[in-house]
This record gives C-alpha cells, structure tokens and sequence, in this order.
C-alpha cells in the first residue's frame, strides 16, 4: 500500500529528544530485526493526526503478537504548544510503548524534517491564533536506519498491517 524511494534515504544519523524517556536520545532507526514508524503531526490536530494514529493503531491489533517488532515514534511540529507531557500522553493514548519526540530547537527539527522529506508550518495570525500544517505520510525506518517505505496520508488498517507484516518477513532471519 505504501511505496518505496530507490535509493532508499538514510536518517541513521539524525536523533532527537524522547519525552517519553526523560528526554533521552532517541536515534532514528529500528532496534535490530525490528520496524519504526515515524511520524511528523502535533497534538492539537483535527483530524490528519487522530486519524492517522488510529489507523496505526488498529494496524498494530490486526497483526497481533508481530506488532511487538514495531515501534512508533511521532515527532511534534508545534513544540512550543506540544510539551513533553502533551506529546508523550497524546501519542500513548494511540500506541502505549510510543516515543514522543520533541525538540524546541527549530533548525534540528528542520534538518530531521527535510531527511525524511516532511513539511510543516507553524504560523500566528494577527488575531493570536495559530495555524499549523504539515505533510501526513507515515515512514517505516529499518535497522539499518533506511526508510524502507512510505504511506502517504488515508492509508487504513488492514494496508499498513499488511506492508508491516511483508517488511517484517523479511527483517527476521
């Protein structure tokens, strides 16, 4: 369901903050024989980023004990509004063994950004209120740190559980 970049990018090198973890480092790629999905949303989204999660969500049920092989990791576009707390209890409340990634310096969360090919906004209106956007693709990162494949935004359940369960086939010896 989702596709494949050939070569596949590298984001081996990049970490950032794990406010689930006290703020560890948290390097962006799956444990060995393992899958990380990456996500890029912020917790006061409408609707891209609940939908999304969810899916996720039921994705990780509908392959039963494989989804232990499976980790997810969202990094919050709106850290300024998104604190440690916010993110970890947003995303947990999806998936309970997430990673919250968050970060307040903005070029590191632009540099991961751009190595994953995600875009986000975040701007305030005259009127105080603030917009933000970003782009909604999930990326499955492997060991290796490569991103082995991306869904683009409206994939369901049964895809992603689908993709994972061929990506894990082929992870495990």
């Amino acid at each position: 369901s989702g596709y494949q970049l050939n070569p596949a990018p590298s984001v081996a090198a990049f970490s950032l903050p794990d406010a689930s973890a006290n703020g560890s480092d948290f390097t962006l790629r799956a444990a060995e024989g393992q899958l990380l999905i990456v996500y890029f949303g912020y917790t006061s989204c409408p609707d891209v980023c609940p939908t999304t999660l969810y899916e996720v969500k039921k994705a990780l049920q509908q392959i039963g004990e494989s989804a232990d092989a499976v980790n997810l990791a969202m990094i919050t576009v709106d850290p300024d509004r998104d604190t440690d707390a916010i993110t970890t209890g947003y995303v947990q409340s999806f998936v309970s063994q997430a990673h919250a990634l968050r970060t307040e310096d903005p070029d590191d969360l632009q540099v991961v950004a751009n190595a994953f090919g995600a875009s986000y906004s975040v701007t305030k209106a005259d009127d105080g209120v603030i917009e933000v956007s970003h782009s909604g693709a999930l990326y499955v990162v492997d060991a290796g740190g490569s991103i082995v494949l991306i869904w683009p935004f409206g994939i369901p359940a049964a895809g992603i559980a689908n993709d994972l369960q061929i990506l894990l086939s082929r992870s495990t010896p």
